[in-house]
């Protein structure tokens, strides 16, 4: 289904001039604030006291439902969520630019610029790997969109994707469960995305170094991401996130900080989403 994220910019290095990271800031006109007139008081108080009750038993059905086994009540924006991958424009979902205060070894900073997009894409064994593949095909894997980033340096790679599904909040839960989606899928790397005339043209499955998934409760998204050296140098034996971060690490892939881009860069990503998410929801309220 075609759509502003099946639209990337044709120049991701930038070398014309790039539209705004986001479209101007439009208001709405408040209502104007009639006179009060006396004969209307007492029918005011008596909606109120309607009003409140309507509202109190509103909020207790509401509490009953999210105490209900099984059912716990679905998070805010979670079903405009669904539909980001064909309703929001690629700059918003992958931006151009991404800082990550803290994001590397010892808490350095680190920034991440856009070089590759993928066209999105049908969930297969292309784009996702088997694990998470086989996953999510009973709740209803919609959609896959993969960017890829280098980091300041141009000296690492690391391909992001975010995997839209159909799961009810329920499953969403239990997706992030049981120690995490990394963990419960083992060694499942996920595909890298290069790009031809760019720092990423050599990344592929060899290149792999060290990767991470996550399955936030609140999104019916999982994001992945996958990094490796930019100089095309072979990896023999990927690391998950956490293990390449752990301390005492001497390995390239550990001295590198390969480990925490791949697990920072899904951190930022979340709270993109939630930020995203809220701003279409506020609009179609507003409307």
């Amino acid at each position: 289904m075609a759509g502003p994220y099946a639209q990337p910019p044709a120049d991701p290095f930038g070398h014309g001039a790039l539209p705004p990271q986001a479209p101007g800031e439009t208001t709405t006109r408040l209502r104007p604030v009639r006179e009060r007139r006396t004969g209307r008081r007492v029918a005011v108080v008596v909606c109120a006291v309607l009003g409140v009750g309507l509202i109190g038993g509103a909020l207790a059905g509401m509490w009953l439902a999210a105490a209900e086994p099984g059912k716990p009540a679905e998070p805010a924006g979670y079903t405009e969520a669904m539909d980001l991958w064909h309703n929001a424009p690629v700059d918003t979902l992958f931006p151009r630019t991404l800082t990550g205060p803290g994001a590397g070894p010892g808490a350095s900073a680190r920034t991440w610029t856009r070089i590759v997009v993928a066209p999105d894409a049908a969930c297969s064994p292309a784009v996702l790997a088997k694990g998470l593949l086989a996953t999510l095909g009973p709740l209803g894997c919609e959609r896959v969109l993969r960017a890829t980033y280098t980091d300041a340096t141009a000296s690492s790679v690391i391909t992001v994707g975010l995997v839209f599904t159909r799961a009810d909040a329920t499953a969403q839960r239990t997706l992030g469960e049981r120690g995490g989606l990394t963990t419960r899928l083992g060694a499942d790397v996920p595909p890298a995305l290069s790009g031809d005339g760019t720092v990423a043209a050599r990344f592929g499955a060899g290149q792999r170094a060290s990767w991470w998934l996550n399955a936030p409760a609140d999104l019916p998204v999982v994001v992945t991401a996958v990094s490796g050296f930019a100089d095309g140098r072979a990896v023999a034996s990927p690391q998950p996130a956490d293990r390449a971060m752990a301390a005492g690490r001497t390995d390239a892939t550990a001295q590198s900080g390969l480990g925490h881009e791949a697990k920072g860069i899904t951190v930022r990503f979340e709270r993109l989403l939630r930020t995203t998410v809220a701003a279409a929801a506020k609009e179609k309220n507003a409307r």
